[in-house]
């Protein structure tokens, strides 16, 4: 049942609002979205042309043609039913906190522990995602201006570029909030017409393609390993990657209208939309491939510039190549917006070292500023150890992805756990609630352990996946900092006030 039918809206506030007092928090945040704004910012931190083109290379050596065009649709499909499990657990908490929050809610005893490993699980994901998708576009920067002006991609170069954008996706997300919303619109279109670009130039313009046989069945393995079976499951994270940061939707919510219905259809839209378009972008670059060990020994570093080139002439890949660069862009100055409000609703409640200072709201701008620098910042030092280890960049993939889904599948876990007891929003799944946790659970069990093995053989300093090394840290931190001392004061999230303190609050920011 829905919840706007329990309390009629108060004399002046929104259902949406009165909503949020309900859970506890005043309205901080502008809350200016569309729904389509909403599907905009999840859709563009999914981005395929980010995620499917910065791992392309890595599916070239680890499984191949096959794995890359059956892998998709796939992990697509699996990724759909931990969505749906995620959109039915927002509608009811639309907040910015999202999955942490749920955590906290559902939890049958100890929520304040669940709320925590939650959050801290997020925060992590949040911020290698960020740091993949930024440290993608370096690359693919890079190897622009390789081409152009002959600046060699070279990992010094490359960390030097990637500190560049995190800079200009920390300045945009400080100083231009409406021009960050506006952004997000655009982003869309220029995702959707650059794969229709992408893929018709790549089908129209070449005078020849490679076979059908090829395309949907030829296995690679360029990894060292003997067993296929075992390339090919590792082959999935190319999809599992892209597949990443929807969350961004739950994380949006509180600045949303209709936030209970237009959060979780913004969830599981940009899946479904992904999942289409990113199957054609990858079926139509691989049938372009013209020659398969020269676009992998590539001097830029960047597999699918070097396709583009073979396909279409350097003028024409250079093109391709922009679209790509752009879209990557608008990919991590989404990704930033949402991890900041992840970060901001965290702090609020007390979670990250230093939370009165990342909590700070910019009172002119209405934007966690400060929470927006620990986003950026984060990502640069998970990107550095690149320049010692060239497997590092699959690495943070696999980071963002065991960091974000561990934190996606808790709180529907939980959800398990409460079986009848679970009070639905109006979005929900009905009785097909509990088989479609199952499986969400399970998927996210299986890809956990899954991308922490090594990816390399024979595995060297140089090869080592030390996507465990992270994920403990972080864990380690945050199990001794709640042993020690957390547990004593963390609560979960905290109430901000009355119904009186509440619109206090809101009533000093709208006079600002």
């Amino acid at each position: 049942m829905s919840h706007e039918a329990d309390s009629p809206p108060t004399a002046g506030r929104s259902a949406d609002e009165q909503r949020l007092h309900e859970l506890g928090y005043a309205q901080e945040l502008s809350r200016t979205m569309s729904g389509f704004s909403n599907f905009a910012v999840s859709f563009t931190i999914i981005s395929i042309l980010s995620g499917c083109l910065t791992l392309y290379g890595f599916g070239m050596n680890t499984g191949g043609p096959a794995l890359i065009v059956w892998g998709w649709p796939f992990v697509g499909l699996m990724t759909l039913i931990v969505g749906l499990a995620m959109a039915e657990v927002c509608s009811s908490y639309p907040t910015a906190g999202g999955l942490y929050y749920w955590a906290a809610k559902l939890a049958p005893s100890n929520g304040a522990a669940w709320s925590w490993f939650t959050g801290w699980f997020n925060f992590l994901g949040q911020v290698a995602v960020t740091a993949g998708i930024d440290f993608g576009a370096a690359f693919f920067i890079n190897a622009f201006l390789d081409l152009q002006f002959g600046y060699a991609a070279t990992p010094p170069h490359t960390i030097l570029i990637f500190g560049c954008v995190l800079l200009l996706h920390g300045l945009l997300n400080t100083f231009g909030v409406k021009l960050v919303a506006l952004l997000n619109d655009v982003s869309v279109w220029w995702h959707i017409i650059g794969v229709l670009v992408i893929v018709g130039a790549l089908v129209f313009l070449p005078s020849e393609h490679q076979s059908a046989s090829f395309v949907f069945t030829h296995f690679v393995n360029n990894t060292g390993w003997s067993s296929a079976f075992y390339v090919g499951l590792l082959g999935l994270l190319l999809a599992q990657y892209t597949f990443t940061g929807y969350d961004a939707s739950a994380h949006m919510t509180e600045e949303t209208h209709d936030a209970a219905r237009s959060g979780p259809r913004g969830i599981v839209m940009s899946i479904v939309v992904s999942l289409i378009a990113g199957w054609v972008l990858l079926v139509g670059i691989t049938f372009a491939i013209r020659d398969y060990d020269g676009a992998l020994a590539s001097t830029t570093g960047v597999p699918p510039a070097q396709i583009f080139i073979d396909a279409l002439g350097v003028t024409g890949g250079k093109l391709l190549l922009l679209i790509a660069i752009g879209a990557q862009l608008f990919c991590g100055m989404s990704s930033v917006t949402a991890n900041s409000r992840m970060i901001y609703a965290f702090s609020r409640d007390g979670a990250l070292p230093a939370s009165a200072f990342w909590h700070k709201i910019n009172k002119r701008t209405r934007t966690p500023t400060n929470a927006i620098w620990l986003a950026a910042g984060g990502a640069f030092v998970l990107g550095l150890p690149y320049l010692w280890n060239a497997t590092a960049y699959a690495a943070v993939t696999s980071i963002a992805v065991i960091g974000l889904y561990i934190a996606y599948v808790l709180p529907t876990l939980l959800r398990l756990l409460q079986g009848e007891r679970f009070e639905r929003g109006p979005w929900h799944l009905g009785r097909w609630s509990k088989p479609i946790g199952v499986v969400a659970v399970a998927w996210v069990v299986f890809i956990s352990v899954l991308f922490m093995l090594p990816q390399a053989s024979p595995v060297t300093a140089k090869t080592f996946n030390y996507t465990p090394i992270a994920v403990l840290v972080v864990l380690g931190f945050a199990g001794v900092w709640w042993l020690v001392s957390a547990r004593k004061w963390f609560k979960g999230p905290k109430v901000q006030g009355s119904p009186e303190e509440l619109a206090a609050i809101e009533r000093e920011l709208d006079s600002i």
